[in-house]
C-alpha cells in the first residue's frame, strides 16, 4: 500500500504546506493535545453539519415553491425531500471512490477534493433557477448538486474522530467520544440563524427571489476554512505514525467485511434511534407546522435556534454520564426514553405553540444523550487495522437506513394517517436500536 504521510511525492502541496507549518509551530517537541483534535473536529463536523441543514430549511421554505408551483405545497415539499434523500444514496459511491483516492494519493488530497467538491455542490444550489425560468431543468439541477454534496460527504471521513478517541485518557473516553456530535447542533444553530434573519430582514418576494441563496454562499467559505483546519491535524506527527502503525489507515473492504460484518451490521442498527429522531427533530417539525399553518416559520426556527441549544447541552452531558454508566448502557436507556417519546411527542406537536416547545425540548435531550454516544460505541468496535475504515464506513450504512428517507417518510405518513403514524416509525427505529444493542454484549462489554 502507498505510504500517504505528508513527505511523499504523492502528497498534495496544500497537504505539505500544512505539514511544514505544523512542523514550525511546534516548540521543544510538544505533542499535539486532545483538545487540539477536538477543535479540528468540531470546525470539522460543524461546517459539514452547516451544508446539510441550510439545505433542509430550504427544502421546507424555498424548494416547493421555486421547482415546484404546479403542484400543491404538500406534494412540492415531499418532491423536495425525495431530492433530500438523493446525497444518502450517493454518499456510499463517495465513500469507495474516495477510499481508493485515499489509499493512492494521501488523506489530504482526499480531503481537498472531497471538501471542495461538497462546498462547489452546496454553492452550486444558490445558483439553480425557479420553474418559471427554466421548467423542469431546474428540479434536475438541484437534484444533480445534491447528488454531488452526498458523493462529496462519502470522502470527507478524515478518522479525526479515531485519533480523538485513541488519544483521550482512559476514564473519559465517553466525553471524548460526544466531542465529533457537537458539530450537528452547532450546524443547526448557524444556519437556522441565518435563515431567520433572512426572514425578519427580507420581503417575501426578496427572500424567495434571492434571499435564500446567501447561506449556500456561506457554507462553501466555512468549508474552505474547515479543511484547512483538518489538514493541518492529519499533518500531524501523532496523526502519520498511526497511519504508519495501521492504526489509521483505510483497510480493504472486501477484508473489512469479512473480519468484522457482524460489528458493520449491528454498528450500522445501534444508533438508529437517535438517527430517526435526528430528523424527526430538526426537519420534519418545521415542515409540518409550515404546512398545516399552526406556526410562521420565524417563530419555529427560533424554536429549533433554541432546541438546538438543548441539544448542544444534551450531547455535552451524554459524555458525562456515558464515563459513569458505559456508553452502551446510555445508548440503550436513551433508546428507551425515544420509544417513550415515540408514543406521545407527534400528538403533542400538533396541540399550538406549548406543544411545539415540549416537543422540541424533549426531542431535542433525548437526541442529544443519544447521539452524543453513538458514534463513540461504534468507532470503540472494531480492531486497530479496521478502524478507519470499519467507523466511516459503519457511520455511512447507519445514516443510509436511519435518516436518508425520515424526513420524506414522516411527512407522508403524517399527512396520510396523521402525526401518530411518525410515532410508529420512531418507535421501529428504537426497537432496531435496543435488538442491535442486545445482540452484540460482547461488544458492549468491550466498548463500554
Amino acid at each position: 500500500m502507498t505510504s500517504t504521510t505528508a513527505d511523499t511525492p504523492r502528497s498534495s502541496s496544500l497537504e505539505r504546506d500544512a505539514h511544514r507549518l505544523n512542523t514550525r509551530n511546534r516548540v521543544d517537541g510538544h505533542q499535539v493535545r486532545p483538545s487540539d483534535i477536538a477543535v479540528g473536529v468540531i470546525i470539522g463536523r460543524s461546517s459539514e453539519f452547516f451544508d446539510f441543514f441550510v439545505y433542509a430549511i430550504a427544502s421546507v421554505l424555498v424548494f416547493p415553491s421555486l421547482l415546484f408551483p404546479y403542484v400543491d405545497r404538500l406534494t412540492g415539499t415531499l418532491y423536495a425531500f425525495a431530492i433530500f434523500a438523493l446525497a444518502f444514496i450517493a454518499r456510499p459511491i463517495g465513500a469507495m471512490v474516495f477510499l481508493w483516492i485515499d489509499e493512492r494519493h494521501g488523506r489530504g488530497v482526499k480531503l481537498t477534493i472531497a471538501i471542495f467538491l461538497l462546498g462547489l455542490s452546496t454553492a452550486a444550489m444558490a445558483f439553480v433557477p425557479s420553474f418559471e425560468q427554466a421548467g423542469q431543468t431546474a428540479a434536475w439541477l438541484l437534484a444533480l448538486f445534491r447528488l454531488g454534496q452526498g458523493f462529496a460527504q462519502g470522502g470527507t471521513w478524515d478518522g479525526l474522530p479515531a485519533l480523538l478517541n485513541l488519544n483521550a485518557p482512559e476514564k473519559h473516553r465517553g466525553w471524548y467520544a460526544m466531542v465529533p456530535q457537537l458539530g450537528a447542533p452547532v450546524g443547526l444553530i448557524v444556519a437556522a440563524g441565518v435563515f431567520a434573519y433572512l426572514l425578519i430582514t427580507l420581503e417575501e418576494a426578496d427572500f424567495l427571489s434571492w434571499g435564500w441563496r446567501y447561506p449556500f454562499f456561506v457554507a462553501f467559505v466555512i468549508n474552505v476554512v474547515a479543511l484547512f483546519a483538518r489538514l493541518r491535524l492529519i499533518s500531524t506527527p501523532e496523526f502519520r505514525k498511526l497511519y504508519e502503525s495501521r492504526e489509521l489507515q483505510p483497510s480493504p473492504i472486501r477484508d473489512l467485511f469479512g473480519d468484522e460484518w457482524r460489528t458493520i451490521v449491528l454498528g450500522a442498527f445501534a444508533p438508529l434511534a437517535s438517527f430517526a429522531l435526528f430528523h424527526l427533530v430538526t426537519v420534519f417539525p418545521l415542515s409540518w407546522v409550515t404546512l398545516t399553518g399552526q406556526d410562521n416559520p420565524i417563530r419555529f426556527l427560533v424554536i429549533e435556534i433554541v432546541g438546538g441549544l438543548v441539544g448542544l447541552g444534551a450531547v455535552i452531558l451524554s459524555g458525562l454520564i456515558a464515563d459513569r454508566i458505559g456508553r452502551r448502557r446510555l445508548l440503550g436507556w436513551s433508546a428507551i426514553g425515544i420509544a417513550i417519546f415515540a408514543c406521545a411527542g407527534p400528538l403533542i406537536l400538533d396541540i399550538g405553540p406549548g406543544g411545539e416547545w415540549a416537543y422540541m425540548i424533549v426531542g431535542f435531550i433525548l437526541l442529544g444523550l443519544s447521539f452524543g454516544q453513538s458514534s463513540g460505541v461504534v468507532n470503540g468496535s472494531f480492531s486497530a487495522k479496521h478502524r478507519y475504515t470499519g467507523a466511516g464506513t459503519t457511520a455511512t450504512a447507519s445514516w443510509f437506513i436511519g435518516a436518508a428517507f425520515a424526513p420524506l417518510a414522516a411527512l407522508f405518513l403524517a399527512s396520510r394517517f396523521g402525526p401518530l403514524a411518525v410515532g410508529g416509525y420512531l418507535l421501529s427505529g428504537a426497537a432496531c436500536t435496543l435488538l442491535a444493542l442486545y445482540l452484540n454484549r460482547e461488544w458492549g462489554r468491550k466498548s463500554a
